[in-house]
């Protein structure tokens, strides 16, 4: 089976390099959204959970749903994978 793919995309290497861009484009979107955002330190994140219950109090997981929704919408990878932390930071605090 694998053998035949190879040969499938020996003979056509267009397809193999449009399977190799998605590729890296899935493992750059990991990269970005899972595995970095992790380098912020949790004191960080704790830090910037304290600062959002100070200033919204019982609102702050819904600023940070804001937040991460925006970073969604403008294709913010990094931030959107920061503040997810950060509200799985507040779920945990409950």
């Amino acid at each position: 089976m694998v053998q035949s793919i190879l040969l499938f995309l020996k003979a056509h290497p267009q397809l193999a390099m449009l399977a190799l861009m998605a590729v890296s484009v899935g493992l750059w979107h990991a990269w970005d959204l899972s595995i970095r955002p992790h380098f912020v330190s949790r004191a960080e994140i704790r830090r910037m959970a304290d600062e959002l219950l100070a200033r919204h109090g019982s609102r702050a997981e819904e600023i940070v749903f804001i937040e991460e929704d925006r970073a969604w919408r403008y294709a913010y990878t990094y931030q959107q994978g920061v503040w997810r932390r950060v509200r799985n930071e507040l779920r945990r605090r409950g």
